[in-house]
């Protein structure tokens, strides 16, 4: 086991539609491959009083508020009190959660975002989990592939976890910033609590209640 990265280190699932996925899983980054069935199987016990149904696989809560120009590709499902701005890109596979913002051209591709992230400009969220109250500076993005195409490695101090995966965007726990134009490399781990500078490139993980500088400069926040 490797102590701060388990589900229950980053994320408070009480604040998804999609808390069932994680069940009897140790790492986050498992229900990646998960999420698209998971979101055909689920969209079909939503209450058609509270949700509508557009097209094949995608449900929206009729409380959500979605701009014309938004483009949503199934499966997806856009929970209470959810925001999708103009020219917003959903391109499938995606959970957005309650008063969810996902603003001007902001693109999501197989992803859960908790409750009450947001991802407002310029963004680009890929194979990737946001936990509640994330927040994404503009410009902010996961790169989701590594530049060779070999399976994703996540690194922890000194030591390598293959993940087996070949996309693996990030994982951002509960109430985390990101800084504007930042790039998460691919299977970065950022804790609970934690800030990232703009500009920065991240890789590996970033403890929870930290302050992420440059790398190799890490500092705890102070109370």
């Amino acid at each position: 086991m490797v102590i701060g990265i388990q589900i229950t280190d980053l994320l408070d699932l009480e604040k998804t539609i999609a808390a069932e996925i994680f069940a009897d899983r140790e790492f986050v980054w498992e229900v990646l491959s998960d999420i698209t069935e998971f979101i055909r199987k689920k969209g079909k016990t939503l209450n058609p009083e509270e949700y509508e149904s557009r097209g094949d696989d995608v449900y929206i809560s009729k409380s959500a508020k979605i701009y014309p120009s938004a483009m949503i590709t199934g499966p997806c499902i856009i929970d209470h009190g959810a925001e999708i701005r103009h020219c917003a890109f959903i391109r499938g596979s995606a959970i957005v959660g309650k008063n969810a913002v996902v603003g001007n051209s902001t693109e999501l591709k197989n992803v859960i975002l908790f409750d009450s992230v947001q991802v407002p400009h310029y963004n680009y969220v890929g194979d990737s989990v946001l936990g509640f109250k994330a927040h994404m500076g503009a410009g902010a993005i996961t790169s989701n592939v590594k530049s060779d195409h070999s399976l994703t490695t996540f690194r922890f101090g000194e030591e390598k976890v293959p993940t087996g995966m070949k996309k693996f965007g990030a994982i951002i726990g509960d109430f985390t910033e990101i800084g504007c134009n930042s790039v998460l490399n691919p299977a970065t781990i950022i804790g609970r609590n934690a800030t990232v500078y703009p500009l920065s490139m991240v890789r590996g993980y970033v403890p929870a209640n930290s302050i992420y500088k440059k790398q190799g400069e890490v500092v705890g926040k102070r109370e």
